[in-house]
């Protein structure tokens, strides 16, 4: 590996590194498979580093947050008991218990209507709800045409809204 490749991977660790942490968790990667999954990701771009055209790192480290997050959700699908390391999260050791039960809750809430949506959709929300990315970026990052962006989009914010209500309503009959 040359000098230059070296510098190139450390500068896009460090530039990308919460991106596709961030990506990863909200793509469904949770616990202490969160850090082994980032690390994944950039194994891979590590190895595929020259095949990386300049500008579009983001979209390659995006479309590899999405095969490993689905390639997680695979694998955790298959196992019938999911140990108690797996599903401990990191929390803020400062924050009140009750706000860290709500967050949890909150957090869980939201996985469970994330996982209801395909990737395709999924991608597309999760970039655009939680890294603030315009349709237009969104677009440029996954290769895809406007109108496909904004017709996922418009589709994860229905499923989003059903789910919700759903979840609102089970909730107030197991509360009753």
């Amino acid at each position: 590996m040359g000098r230059s490749h070296e510098r190139r991977l450390r500068d896009l660790v460090l530039t990308e590194g919460d991106f596709v942490t961030r990506s990863l968790r909200n793509l469904g990667v949770w616990g202490g498979e969160l850090d082994d999954c980032v690390q994944k990701v950039f194994l891979v771009a590590a190895r595929r580093l020259q095949e990386i055209e300049p500008g579009k790192e983001r979209a390659f480290l995006f479309a590899c947050a999405q095969n490993t997050a689905a390639h997680f959700r695979r694998s955790l699908a298959r196992k019938r008991e999911v140990s108690d390391d797996v599903l401990a999260e990191r929390s803020n050791p400062d924050m009140l218990p009750d706000r860290l039960t709500e967050q949890k809750r909150h957090r869980e809430l939201l996985d469970r209507i994330l996982e209801t949506m395909d990737d395709g959709v999924r991608s597309v929300f999760v970039l655009y709800s939680f890294e603030e990315m315009t349709m237009a970026e969104i677009a440029a990052l996954l290769e895809l045409p406007p109108g496909t962006v904004a017709s996922r989009l418009r589709r994860a914010r229905e499923i989003f809204k059903r789910e919700l209500s759903l979840l609102q309503q089970n909730e107030r009959r197991e509360s009753a």
